[in-house]
């Protein structure tokens, strides 16, 4: 019984100073704990964010009401105004976690989605049906039958157990923030719709290593669209045959699809990829330049030209630049 009557008073005198550790105001605190962590560990990294006043307190805490034992790690999202029993809880059952994932610029669907079935526990056959939304390709006026391109490229914070129709959801909402109104005035003076400066955007995005030159690549393909000339746009030829953007081979080219732009004049049916909002913008301010042809140098950089002998001495020098960067 005296032993009884010790463990409860040491419980009850740390419970009066839980009240007293426990901040009671501001705004949400987002942590780590690492998988693998201790509890000391745990609670250390609630008291570097203001979340406990001490660590060593708030272990023995945990330790006398046997809350120790369980830990889900995991980026948390707590409030400091949250009790140590509130603590605990979120600790043991996951409350409050959060998974961030980035969605980079120039990511397709298929890139996508192996990110979002890692963070979010998703499968593969509800991504699938996610981005086939009736109500959302209805919503954006998408003639395709995915929400390709739509998914902006951002990071996102997704909270625990979300499904797959909300995480997309998500990245449309962010998508449909990031669209300016007067894009769409501007799209229809260049007699296009929003889904085609979305297609155009996302091969731009695929295109271009270098920020500046954006516009002047948009300006390219839309020089070529104007004269009735195939956008021999190489993303979309590895778009068509289901790789990764890189090089193309003579072999790619004749592949039947839609989106082979090398056969097939005018732009693709839809995106090839998510373009980010500094795409968006430079396939509606293409820049005013005479090219319809350009070349990538090794450094990243495009040599751009007007015409064919031109696009052809070009990629000349650029060869012989490429050998002479190779020699001893």
């Amino acid at each position: 019984m005296r032993r009884g009557r010790v463990v409860s008073g040491i419980v009850g005198a740390t419970c009066m100073i839980a009240a007293a550790c426990s901040s009671t105001s501001g705004p949400g605190v987002q942590l780590t704990i690492r998988k693998g962590s201790s509890f000391r560990e745990a609670a250390d990294s609630l008291s570097a964010h203001g979340l406990v006043r001490s660590a060593k307190v708030f272990s023995l805490y945990a330790k006398l009401r046997r809350r120790d034992r369980s830990l889900r790690w995991g980026t948390y999202v707590l409030r400091p105004g949250m009790s140590w029993e509130q603590m605990l809880d979120a600790l043991r059952l996951g409350r409050g976690v959060i998974h961030v994932v980035t969605i980079p610029e120039g990511y397709s669907i298929a890139d996508i989605d192996p990110l979002l079935i890692d963070a979010l526990d998703l499968t593969q056959d509800s991504l699938d049906a996610a981005v086939r939304d009736t109500s959302l390709l209805h919503r954006l006026d998408i003639p395709t039958p995915t929400l390709e391109g739509y998914l902006f490229p951002d990071t996102y914070t997704f909270p625990d157990k979300i499904s797959a129709r909300d995480a997309v959801r998500m990245m449309v909402d962010e998508f449909e923030k990031a669209w300016k109104p007067e894009w769409t005035e501007q799209a229809r003076a260049m007699k296009l719709t929003r889904h085609d400066i979305v297609t155009l955007a996302s091969i731009v995005e695929r295109e271009v290593r270098k920020d500046e030159e954006r516009p002047v690549v948009a300006a390219v393909y839309l020089n070529r669209l104007k004269i009735g000339m195939p956008l021999m746009a190489d993303p979309t030829v590895t778009y068509a045959l289901g790789k990764k953007p890189g090089r193309v081979l003579l072999k790619d080219l004749r592949v039947k699809s839609p989106y082979n732009t090398y056969l097939r004049a005018g732009l693709p049916p839809g995106p090839i990829a998510s373009p980010g909002a500094a795409s968006m913008r430079a396939s509606v301010n293409p820049a005013k330049v005479p090219y319809k042809f350009f070349v990538a140098a090794p450094d990243g950089h495009h040599e751009f030209r007007r015409t064919y002998a031109e696009h052809l001495a070009a990629i000349k020098m650029i060869r012989g630049a490429k050998r002479d960067s190779l020699k001893p």
